[in-house]
């Protein structure tokens, strides 16, 4: 079924704050999801751009999904990313992971693995040294569930 919403229309209802709506459907997401990206905003409005997140599209395996992100910084004390969180959206807790970087680190740059539970967005926000967010987005689609039952 094609749904009215873009995906342009439904990534800026979620920048603005009004709504974060999975691609897969059109049902909110849960309160806790709400709440944690809430939280992580603190009013903001995250931006689009900067940040690259590569993950399989298919996970044979939610156990242990890999999970690459990349953020575009000087990574000077001035302009740097302070950390990098990781939201899974039908995970029981949807906050995965934060990051914690720093200018000695040179690279804005995180490779790890991670478990979902089945088919679901992962919504990763970079929070920048001067207070900006950007954002990026992908759909995993899960065919054994690793988050238990």
């Amino acid at each position: 079924m094609n749904h009215p919403s873009s995906r342009r229309a439904v990534l800026a209802l979620a920048l603005t704050g009004v709504v974060l709506v999975p691609r897969h459907g059109l049902a909110n997401l849960s309160q806790n999801v709400q709440t944690a990206i809430e939280r992580l905003r603190a009013g903001r409005t995250a931006q689009e751009g900067r940040m690259t997140l590569r993950l399989p599209a298919i996970a044979e395996n939610g156990n242990a999904v890999p999970l690459s992100i990349m953020v575009e910084s000087p990574m000077t004390a001035a302009d740097h990313v302070k950390a990098i969180h990781v939201f899974a959206t039908g995970n029981p807790t949807p906050e995965i992971a934060v990051f914690h970087l720093t200018p000695a680190m040179g690279r804005a740059t995180v490779d790890t693995r991670i478990r979902l539970g089945q088919t679901q967005d992962v919504v990763a926000f970079a929070e920048m040294s001067d207070g900006r967010l950007f954002m990026a987005r992908a759909e995993v689609k899960v065919t054994i569930g690793g988050c238990g039952g």
